[in-house]
């Protein structure tokens, strides 16, 4: 088993999450994994990293398939037993229609993609691990769009996680009745889908405290910012490596800091929930 320090970054063939394995094989003392669902676009990824220099490895995953997820976390265990750095930035933004299908599709990978990798991942946490979970401003603007009652719900510092799969899963069952406004939701999927990632965030973090507050694992969701990619367009203020800025800061924040833990960052900055 290796000793090495290992660091896993969900869906980084392209975009914010290429840019952030190029950086974590710049600044992490360790092994960092590239992971993609098309093996072929993974090991392309990887090979335009290696003629700049850089020694990322790649693992197939596919956040949708927890089949996939469990495969990474086996390899991860039996080769490393455990893991250092998680950051997870797979991430979909669709514009399917009829919209209870886009919720769905995008609540799926989104939310329920992540939830999966935290579930089988964060026991592998070793001791001063870092978790980064890439959410989204939109999640704020998405937040003051919902009911109240939803807002107070979703701000709760004791709503728990199967109490937050039940909300994540009543969006979509909403959106499929046409009754998901009357239910107090906004117009966005993706923005739900991201109140869900923020709000996972900060559930776990506290979930941390609870159970292994003596390993000093902190995690956070952060937001990379407006970043042009294929997601968010040519328009867009950022670059790609801009838009890793917060997550790396995030993924190497030293031993020795206690925080932030359990917040939402943006521009390396805590934001009000």
């Amino acid at each position: 088993m290796s000793s090495v320090p290992v660091a896993v970054v969900t869906g980084s063939n392209k975009g914010i999450g290429f840019s952030i394995v190029r950086d974590l094989c710049k600044q992490f003392k360790g092994d960092v994994y590239l992971t993609a669902r098309d093996p072929g676009r993974g090991q392309e990824a990887v090979a335009k990293l290696q003629e700049e220099g850089l020694h990322p490895l790649f693992h197939q995953l596919d956040i949708d398939d927890l089949q996939s997820i469990r495969a990474l976390r086996d390899f991860l265990k039996e080769k490393y037993g455990g893991l250092n750095v998680l950051v997870n930035n797979a991430g979909i933004l669709s514009d399917r229609t009829p919209f209870a299908v886009q919720a769905e599709v995008t609540l799926k990978t989104n939310f329920f993609g992540t939830r999966n990798i935290c579930t089988e991942l964060l026991p592998l946490m070793k001791p001063y691990g870092r978790v980064v979970n890439v959410s989204s401003m939109v999640s704020i603007s998405a937040l003051a769009g919902c009911s109240q009652e939803l807002q107070k719900k979703f701000r709760s510092d004791t709503i728990t996680e199967d109490e937050l799969v039940e909300l994540m899963t009543k969006f979509v069952e909403d959106t499929k009745k046409s009754v998901h406004e009357k239910e107090g939701w906004p117009n966005t999927a993706y923005g739900v889908s991201k109140i869900g990632v923020t709000v996972l965030s900060r559930i776990q973090a506290r979930m941390l405290n609870e159970k292994r507050k003596d390993d000093h694992i902190l995690l956070n969701a952060c937001c990379p910012g407006w970043v042009r990619t294929d997601m968010a367009g040519p328009k867009a203020p950022k670059s790609p490596e801009e838009g890793a800025e917060t997550p790396v800061y995030l993924a190497l924040l030293p031993s020795d800091a206690d925080g932030p833990h359990g917040q939402f960052v943006s521009d390396k900055t805590v934001r009000a929930w």
